[in-house]
C-alpha cells in the first residue's frame, strides 16, 4: 500500500522540528525511505513541500539539506506571529461554532487547573492545542494552515521558558475566549496581541548568538494600548 507523501512530509517536518534532522544535514531519499518504511517516491514528494514551506533546501552537489535560517529569519517568524495571531482570534469572534468554543472553554479551564498544580509539560501542549483551536475557529483555511507552519517553525527555532506566572497566562487565555464567545473580534484582536506579545520573551533562539532576539523583536513592536484591559 503506498503511503501518502502528506504522511512522509509530517514525519519529516516533526523530525527537523525535533532536531533529529540537524540544521545543514543532508536529507538523502535512500535513507529516508529506509528510516519511515516507504519507497522514494513520496520523500521525494515530501521533500518538495518542505522546501516550499522552508524547511528544506537545495543546494549544489549536496542535494537536500536542512535549511539553515538565520537570526534575522527567525525573528521575522516572532513579529509574523505577532501580527497573525490577533487576526486570527479576531475572525474566530466572527465565525466560531459553539463546538469551538466548548474545545476553547474546555482548555481554559485544564489550563486553568494545571497551572494551580504546577504541570509545565502539560501547560505547554495545551497551550499548544488552545491556539490551534483559536486558529480553526477562524474558519479561515488560509490563515489556519499559515499560523500552524508558524508556530511549527518558532518550536524548531525557539526554546520557550515556562511563564513566570501561568495563572496570568491563563486568565488572558480566559480573556480571549470570552471575547470570542461575545462576538467582540476587536476585544479578541486587543487581548490576543497583548498575550501574544507577552509570550515573545519567553522565546530564546536555538542557534547563533540571539539569545536576546526575542527582546529586541518584542522592542521593535509598535506599542498597542491596552488601557482598560480587565481579565
Amino acid at each position: 500500500m503506498r503511503i501518502p507523501a502528506h504522511s512522509v512530509c509530517t514525519a519529516i517536518r516533526d523530525d527537523i522540528v525535533a532536531g533529529v534532522h540537524e540544521r545543514g544535514g543532508r536529507l538523502t531519499e535512500e535513507v529516508l525511505a529506509r528510516r519511515y518504511g516507504v519507497s522514494r517516491v513520496p520523500v521525494r514528494e515530501a521533500l518538495r513541500t518542505l522546501e516550499a514551506e522552508g524547511f528544506v533546501v537545495t543546494r549544489r552537489h549536496a542535494g537536500a539539506c536542512v535549511a539553515e535560517p538565520t537570526e534575522q529569519e527567525a525573528a521575522d517568524l516572532l513579529e509574523m506571529r505577532v501580527l497573525l495571531e490577533p487576526l486570527g482570534a479576531a475572525r474566530a469572534a466572527q465565525r466560531r461554532t459553539e463546538a469551538h468554543l466548548k474545545v476553547l472553554r474546555g482548555l481554559v479551564r485544564l489550563g486553568q487547573e494545571r497551572a494551580r498544580r504546577g504541570n509545565s509539560d502539560d501547560l505547554r501542549s495545551l497551550g499548544g492545542w488552545f491556539h490551534e483551536t483559536l486558529a480553526q475557529a477562524s474558519r479561515s483555511p488560509a490563515l489556519t494552515s499559515m499560523l500552524t507552519q508558524l508556530r511549527q517553525k518558532i518550536s524548531w527555532m525557539y526554546a520557550v521558558d515556562a511563564p513566570a506566572d501561568p495563572m496570568e497566562s491563563w486568565a488572558e487565555h480566559g480573556a480571549i475566549v470570552d471575547a470570542v464567545a461575545r462576538g467582540d473580534g476587536e476585544r479578541a484582536r486587543a487581548v490576543t496581541a497583548l498575550h501574544t506579545e507577552r509570550s515573545t520573551t519567553a522565546h530564546r533562539l536555538r542557534f547563533g548568538g540571539g539569545a536576546d532576539r526575542a527582546d529586541r523583536v518584542r522592542n521593535s513592536q509598535h506599542p498597542v494600548n491596552m488601557s482598560g484591559l480587565r481579565y
